[in-house]
């Protein structure tokens, strides 16, 4: 398999549990660059904790991060392209009061965020940032959003079905997130293999999430891990090994490395 740019999940694909990169990912995706592949991060992550892997493993590729709702550089991080969605607040903020629910907010200017919790203690040590607001978000004064992030702790597909007029949803099993219409991981590759002069076909994505299923289903070649859900996995065109047991360098070691192998012989 020759391909010419992969593009890579990061939370459930190329990070364990522990949010590490585990040696042998690290080692694959050092071996596909030696080989003059571009390497992509694409996560639903914003930039502040996307930054620190992508300096990690040493690429030089823009980043496109809150599920594609925005694109930046690689050296200075400045946005390259970015989408702002826009609901109805006043319908939203109701909605999110009278139902039990954590809401992240993701503008261009930082996190607001209804109350902290674990993860967004880890986003405030990685990103060396803390979130802008934490309280009634009523009263908050943020614009230009990226990204709603809904958290329920249960799957709620009735709910976020309520925002399908204004907004892209992605249901997970805690809750919804909400971008822009027709934002996407997909749709933020297709500018950038505008930019780089790379057909489709010659493009693998790679990925475990809701978030991931179109970018898994039009890339000429689509990956599922092996934690990823049966809806996810029947959107790709291969599923390989589980993330803690380094299922991605598991499909670059099988697939694409074998290929530049048998080129060199």
């Amino acid at each position: 398999m020759r391909v010419q740019a992969i593009f890579i999940d990061m939370d459930g694909t190329l990070l364990k549990t522990s949010n590490q990169i585990s040696s042998r990912n690290k080692v694959a995706i050092n071996r596909l660059i030696d080989h003059g592949v571009e390497v992509f991060l694409a996560t639903g992550r914003h930039y502040e904790v996307t930054t620190p892997y992508h300096k990690e493993l040493g690429l030089r590729t823009p980043m496109i991060c809150l599920n594609g709702a925005v694109i930046h550089d690689a050296e200075t991080g400045k946005v390259i392209q970015k989408t702002t969605v826009r609901l109805n607040e006043e319908r939203f903020h109701d909605f999110t009061a009278k139902n039990p629910c954590n809401v992240i907010i993701h503008t261009a200017d930082g996190v607001y965020c209804q109350e902290t919790n674990e993860e967004i203690d880890y986003w405030t040590k990685v990103g060396n940032i803390p979130p802008r607001y934490i309280g009634d978000l009523r009263q908050a004064d943020y614009q230009g959003v990226l990204k709603y992030s809904v958290r329920t702790g249960a799957p709620c597909p009735e709910f976020s079905a309520m925002f399908k007029q204004e907004a892209d949803v992605i249901n997970w099993k805690d809750g919804f997130e909400l971008v822009a219409p027709n934002v996407s991981k997909w749709s933020a590759i297709k500018s950038l293999l505008r930019t780089y002069r790379i057909h489709p076909n010659e493009v693998v994505t790679i990925g475990d999430g809701p978030n991931d299923i179109e970018m898994l289903r039009h890339a000429g070649t689509g990956v599922a891990m092996g934690n990823a859900s049966l809806v996810v996995k029947n959107a790709a065109d291969f599923v390989t090994g589980h993330h803690e047991n380094d299922g991605l360098a598991e499909f670059i070691e099988r697939y694409l490395l074998k290929t530049y192998k048998s080129i060199v012989i």
